[in-house]
């Protein structure tokens, strides 16, 4: 399984780093995808890593701001995000595939999300 963490509330322009880590099911996949969806939007990528290190910042708003890095001993992968804005409140979910894409369609296992709410 994947358990998303570290979730909460923030003023803009604060930071907040979420983890994801895997359990259980670690030998099935090689890349963790984080997704992003706000209220009443469909859900999009943010951002994905595969084991050997390479990685894609898929939203443009983000870039700049959103890091993605994972510690592979742990079986944990980090989406570090600084400089939020009230844009970026949503559910926050990680995802496991096979595939460096951020076709939410190629990951079969995901995690029940972290909310995230970037507010005064």
């Amino acid at each position: 399984q994947l358990v998303e963490s570290g979730g909460g509330l923030v003023q803009p322009g604060g930071s907040l780093r979420l983890s994801c880590t895997a359990s259980g099911v670690t030998g099935k996949f090689y890349v963790i995808g984080w997704f992003r969806q706000a209220p009443g939007k469909e859900r999009e990528g943010v951002s994905c890593i595969a084991t050997h290190g390479d990685s894609i910042s898929h939203l443009d708003s983000a870039k700049g701001r959103f890091t993605i890095s994972r510690d592979s001993a742990n079986h944990t992968v980090y989406l570090q995000m600084n400089s939020l804005e009230p844009e970026d409140t949503g559910i926050y979910y990680c995802a496991g595939g096979t595939a460096l894409t951020m076709r939410r369609e190629l990951y079969p296992y995901w995690g029940q999300g972290t909310q995230v709410t970037v507010s005064l």
